[in-house]
């Protein structure tokens, strides 16, 4: 296997992760978690504003809404699937494309 097949392997490995680990693990430190949003946080800071913008209340899916049901449950499945398998073939493209 020449160094552009490893490349797109090792791209597509790292795709897969971002998708699957450090994608939720970013949504978690802004604040969006299992047990709701995290006071003082940047989440409590969009919902803040979300709130103020409608008048009380955080729109059904708002952005705010969205991260906050991906920080309570994680992603659905065909969600990660998809991610992975576009983030793992951007990767592999870049894997494969660089030198």
């Amino acid at each position: 296997m020449g160094m552009s097949g490893i490349g797109a392997i090792i791209g597509a490995t790292v795709g897969a992760g971002v998708a699957l680990v450090a994608i939720p693990a970013c949504i978690g430190a802004l604040g969006f978690t299992g047990a709701g949003i995290a006071a003082g946080s940047i989440a409590a800071k969009m919902m803040s504003a979300a709130a103020i913008a409608n008048g009380g209340g955080v729109a059904a899916g708002s952005t705010v809404a969205v991260l906050q049901s991906v920080g309570a449950a994680g992603f659905s499945l065909g969600t990660k699937i998809g991610l992975t398998s576009a983030l793992s073939t951007v990767g592999a493209a870049a894997g494969a494309l660089s030198k």
